[in-house]
């Protein structure tokens, strides 16, 4: 499976925002300049995770972007789909019933062998990414990481 760049812009940013003190923000100028992203297309996915109920907004020369619930309450699956949707990325299109290798249809009751495995290893990748939240990914980094990301994205105001 391959996912735009776009989904690992999102797990960062989202990421960095829960490491800032309760009630603090980071614009989209300072996630951008912190990554070297492109601020305009950083800002679309940015408000896709608003949108979602990830992140909050809020305008002013203090505005930007914050956690809009607690770092516990949101899943890696969460912004996978707030920024790339929740669609399977395999289609049975069911092309055992085509071309001269056709399968007779009564051999095409069941579901697609292969449409099942594709299916199963979709839901395995989903739940993974269920079972972690940004809190979890925060207990998983090196101790000095919240406060140097706390310390630059500051730096940027």
């Amino acid at each position: 499976m391959k996912l735009p760049v776009s989904t690992e812009w999102a797990l960062h940013c989202a990421t960095s925002l829960a490491q800032l003190e309760p009630g603090a923000s980071a614009s989209t100028n300072q996630l951008a300049v912190y990554f070297d992203l492109p601020a305009p297309y950083l800002a679309k996915q940015l408000k896709a995770l608003v949108r979602a109920g990830i992140l909050a907004a809020s305008t002013g020369p203090r505005g930007g972007f914050r956690l809009a619930k607690p770092a516990a309450e949101i899943t890696l699956l969460d912004i996978v789909e707030a920024v790339d949707g929740a669609s399977a990325p395999y289609e049975c299109r069911e092309i055992r019933q085509r071309g001269r290798g056709a399968l007779p249809a009564e051999d095409c009751r069941n579901t697609c062998v292969l449409a099942a495995k594709m299916a199963d290893a979709h839901n395995a990748w989903r739940q993974t990414l269920a079972n972690d939240t940004l809190a979890t990914i925060l207990d998983a980094l090196p101790p000095t990481a919240p406060a140097r990301t706390r310390r630059l994205l500051t730096e940027l105001r």
